[in-house]
């Protein structure tokens, strides 16, 4: 089992839903960068349930820096962040051993691990371990703000229910930093909160589409072929559970143009390259443009419902009904915002470290 992302800047997430904990490892950190308890924990309430559209399963999240931070600076050794799990209740997983959750990861997991997997609330599979990648995210985010490089995701859609597109990117990143419920159009949020609770009364679930704005990062970063932004980005993302489809700038709505729309114009502003538009999404040729980088991330819905579904008995050979037990979110796509700027945090730091070196994320 795999579980660690990056080449220069490595994460390595351990523990199980239902386990004593979860933490994570961030090792290849330049030493002397800023460390903020406080920021982490901010973003840790970010992703933390609220509202009946959430799940009733609340963690506090007191997470513990076992190593690589002195004096609130990186020591250049690997940083270790647990977080104990308080609020498990295992039992409500035993059916799934022998029978899999439709569109969960019950069955592949059984198959792969012969049934040695901790199946307890999904176990190592479980969207409980997007708690580590946020506190890592709570390292990366402040030190590439410090870099003039920001990470901004906002609900896109939700159930069919759109926000609108981020226009003034500087203004609407801001207005996104603190928002529980990230939408640029706040009446948006009724609707949308509306639309997760119907599902949640009817025993079904929903899911969405992310859409993230990285800002200020420099032209020049990534490799063509094999390494390209793209290519680091979507792995990256596709690691998160549930996300089922990435897309670039204007996506596949290029497949629908001609050139002369797809393409962004460059143009010389106060003696610099600028990028004029979007629409290839910041990134040519697989490195980076200088322009905003945007990045479409599709959530599909929550797997575990109460309505019944169709699945098989693993002892028996036979076809069964199954209805889902324990606490789920009905949607997760509004909890997902922030592990995706965590995600794509980790990807911008190791790809800054492959092109500038490790320690030129050292705070000044």
């Amino acid at each position: 089992m795999k579980n660690s992302f990056g080449t220069s800047v490595i994460l390595t997430l351990f523990g199980e839903s239902h386990g004593p904990g979860i933490g994570c490892v961030l090792d290849g950190l330049a030493p002397g960068m800023e460390v903020d308890e406080g920021e982490i924990s901010r973003l840790l309430s970010l992703r933390r349930p609220f509202g009946s559209f959430s799940t009733a399963r609340v963690e506090s999240d007191p997470f513990v820096i076992e190593s690589g931070v002195r004096a609130g600076k990186t020591t250049g050794a690997p940083l270790m962040i647990r977080i104990p799990n308080e609020n498990a209740r295992s039992g409500d997983y035993d059916a799934f051993l022998t029978t899999p959750r439709p569109g969960h990861a019950d069955y592949t997991a059984a198959v792969k691990y012969g049934g040695f997997q901790d199946v307890r609330g999904g176990g190592h599979f479980s969207g409980r371990l997007t708690a580590a990648l946020v506190a890592a995210g709570g390292i990366l985010l402040p030190a590439l703000k410090r870099k003039g490089i920001a990470v901004a995701t906002h609900i896109r859609e939700l159930y069919g229910i759109a926000d609108r597109p981020f226009e003034d990117y500087e203004t609407d990143a801001l207005s996104l930093v603190n928002k529980q419920f990230a939408v640029l159009d706040d009446e948006k949020a009724d609707a949308m909160q509306t639309a997760i609770l119907a599902a949640k009364a009817e025993g079904d679930s929903v899911g969405g589409i992310l859409e993230t704005a990285i800002l200020g990062m420099p032209a020049g970063v990534g490799e063509p072929w094999f390494d390209t932004v793209e290519g680091e980005l979507a792995k990256a993302l596709f690691s998160i559970p549930a996300v089922k489809g990435v897309s670039f700038g204007a996506g596949f709505d290029l497949a629908r143009m001609r050139g002369s729309e797809a393409n962004d114009p460059f143009r010389m502003e106060n003696g610099a390259v600028k990028v004029a538009g979007v629409r290839q999404g910041g990134v040519n040729g697989g490195i980076t443009n200088g322009g905003v980088i945007l990045v479409q991330t599709a959530v599909k819905p929550t797997p575990t419902i109460s309505k019944e579904q169709e699945s098989v008995n693993l002892k028996t050979g036979e076809t069964v009904t199954l209805t889902g037990a324990g606490r789920h979110d009905p949607c997760i796509v509004h909890r997902a915002r922030v592990v995706a700027d965590a995600m794509i945090a980790l990807v911008l730091a190791d790809l800054l470290a492959r092109r500038f070196g490790t320690d030129w994320m050292r705070s000044e």
